[in-house]
C-alpha cells in the first residue's frame, strides 16, 4: 500500500505522546541541521509532547551527543539521549551479568561500558560485543574474528550497513558484521538496536510510556521504521536521509506515515 506524503489522514500524530527521533539523516547530517528540524523540536515541546534522540550509532556515548548538539546550538540534557550502546549495556546486565566482555568499539563506548560496571577483557572474554568502531584496525579485526570463531556469545549494538554524513556514507556496524562473517562464518546471535525490540523496550522503560504512544521517526526503512511498526509503536519515515520513495515502493516494511522531513510534521502536532 502506497502512503501519501506529508499527510496524516487518520490523525495518528495527535495520539502520540513521545517522539523517538533518529539523529543521522533525520535531525542533522554531520554538523548541519536538516532544514526545519529545530522548529520541529520547539513545536513538540510547545504541544506538551516529549521527544528523545534515539540513535543506533554506538561510536559515541550520550555525553558526546550532548556536546555535539550544544555546538549546534541546542542545549539538551543527557537524559534526552538514548543510544544502542546504552541498550546493549542494559541487555548485558540482564542476560550476562558479571561476564567478561570483549568490546569492539571506540574509546568513548569502552569508557561507557566500564563506567556501567561491564568487565572488559580482550584476552579471555566470555562474550563478544561489536559496535560501530571507527578506530578499527587489523589487530582488532583479527581478535574479534578469533573470539567469534571460538563460539562465544556474539552480540551487536546495531545492524546499520552505512552511516550518513555530509559527504556521503561511511561503513557502519553492518559492514563490520560482514567482514566478521567472511572470516568466522557467523553473524551476531543478537542485535540490540533498531529494528529490534530490545532498544524500543529500553526506550519505553526510560520514558515511562506505553509503546502505542511512541512514534519512531527516522530516515531508514529497515531500522527506524521497522523498529516502530514491528514493535507496537508508530513508524514514521522522513525522506531527508537514506530512504526515498522508490525504496518505499519496493519495501515489505510499510511506514504508518511519510514526510519529506520532520518540519512537515509540525502542522499535525
Amino acid at each position: 500500500m502506497i502512503r501519501k506524503i506529508n499527510a496524516d489522514e487518520k490523525q495518528l500524530i495527535k495520539n502520540i505522546k513521545c517522539f523517538a527521533l533518529d539523529m543521522d539523516g533525520t535531525i542533522y547530517l554531520g554538523e548541519r541541521w536538516i532544514e526545519g528540524a529545530q522548529d520541529f523540536l520547539k513545536a513538540v515541546e510547545k504541544s506538551g509532547k516529549r521527544y528523545y534522540f534515539l540513535t543506533n550509532n554506538s561510536s559515541k556515548n550520550p555525553q558526546a551527543y550532548v556536546e555535539k548538539l550544544g555546538r549546534m546550538g541546542l542545549p539538551v540534557d543527557v537524559s534526552k539521549i538514548v543510544t544502542s550502546g546504552q541498550a546493549a549495556i542494559a541487555y548485558l546486565k540482564r542476560e550476562f551479568p558479571g561476564k567478561r566482555v570483549f568490546l569492539l568499539g571506540n574509546e568513548l563506548l569502552m569508557e561507557e561500558f566500564a563506567q556501567e560496571g561491564i568487565c572488559l577483557d580482550d584476552r579471555t572474554p566470555e562474550v563478544v560485543v561489536t559496535g560501530f568502531d571507527t578506530s578499527l584496525n587489523y589487530e582488532k579485526m583479527c581478535k574479534v574474528c578469533d573470539f567469534v570463531r571460538e563460539g562465544l556469545p556474539y552480540i551487536s549494538t546495531h545492524p546499520d550497513f552505512n552511516c550518513p554524513t555530509e559527504t556521503g556514507f561511511i561503513p557502519d556496524a553492518g559492514a563490520i558484521h560482514a567482514f566478521i562473517h567472511a572470516s568466522s562464518f557467523r553473524y551476531p546471535d543478537y542485535i540490540v538496536g533498531k529494528p529490534n525490540g530490545e532498544i524500543m523496550d529500553y526506550l519505553a522503560d526510560r520514558a515511562g510510556m506505553e509503546k502505542e504512544k511512541i512514534a519512531m521517526v527516522g530516515d531508514r526503512l529497515y531500522t527506524d521504521v521497522a523498529a516502530g511498526v514491528n514493535n507496537g509503536c508508530i513508524g514514521i519515515l522522513v525522506l531527508s536521509g537514506e530512504a526515498g520513495m522508490g525504496d518505499v515502493n519496493q519495501s515489505e516494511i510499510i511506514p504508518d506515515l511519510i514526510f519529506d522531513s520532520v518540519k512537515e510534521m509540525i502542522p499535525f502536532l
